[in-house]
């Protein structure tokens, strides 16, 4: 689909969400960059959504990766990375199984993003009740390769690896540059996936030039307001308008249509 094919709610949709995804790797918002795929399928095919956003994602990690590019905890990188490539193998053949499907590969979107919110409804009770450790080996094979799945299927690895990362209490840049590297290098790892699964093929380079800006954009937007706001009720709005949107690629119904 070329640039001037897109409906208007493209429009609305894609620069909100490649917006969240340059906030998110600059550590503003807890994992808000997952809104991006299902709010992007309520304008074009999923197929056509996700394909669309790996470049970029990728951009983005590029950008971020100048920032934290030297602040990352080594050993979650080497437990993580090996497991994440088992689950992107994982939702690549579950991919290629329902790529015929618009309707299921939504549905399981649907899930993911309904989980996330539930995760972060959690997340403070977790973290209130949870001791600084150490995960171990076995704990990490687990999120690393869960991460690699649920990225490949909907770019939405972020609740596994904050599940990794939390008992390990780092310091708040340590976090998000761990975060950072660990999704620039499974970013990567997706492309062949998409490739042979022809994901890609729909991407409209034109369109990715228009929207790469503001991949940057986000970033730097990202980091002043980490230094000097709370994320509270910008997650808040953002977990809202997440439920909402998961609820309606899970049911097949139109409720973001009171947004607009």
């Amino acid at each position: 689909m070329s640039i001037s094919q897109y409906p208007v709610l493209f429009w609305f949709c894609a620069v909100p969400a490649v917006m969240l995804f340059g906030l998110s790797k600059a550590g503003f918002g807890s994992g808000i960059g997952i809104l991006a795929t299902p709010l992007l399928t309520l304008a074009i095919p999923v197929t056509q959504a996700v394909g669309l956003l790996l470049p970029l994602l990728i951009i983005t990690d590029i950008f971020a990766l100048i920032h934290y590019r030297t602040h990352f905890d080594r050993r979650s990188i080497m437990i993580l990375l090996p497991s994440a490539c088992l689950g992107i193998g994982a939702g690549f053949l579950l991919f290629d199984r329902f790529s015929g499907s618009q309707r299921a590969v939504q549905f399981f979107i649907g899930i993911i993003a309904l989980l996330f919110v539930l995760f972060e409804i959690s997340r403070s009770l977790i973290m209130g009740a949870m001791q600084k450790r150490r995960p171990t080996i076995v704990e990490g094979l687990i999120f690393g390769s869960t991460c690699g799945f649920t990225s490949t299927l909907a770019h939405a690895g972020g609740p596994p690896a904050v599940m990794y990362l939390l008992p390990q209490k780092l310091d708040k840049s340590l976090f998000v540059g761990t975060t950072v590297i660990f999704f620039a290098a499974v970013n990567l790892l997706k492309l062949p996936p998409y490739y042979f699964l022809g994901l890609l093929n729909a991407v409209d380079v034109k369109t990715v030039v228009v929207l790469a800006p503001l991949t940057y954009a986000g970033v730097r937007l990202g980091i002043f307001l980490n230094r000097r706001f709370s994320d509270l009720w910008f997650n808040r709005v953002v977990y809202a308008i997440l439920l909402i949107t998961g609820l309606q690629l899970v049911l097949g119904k139109n409720l973001l249509s009171i947004f607009f």
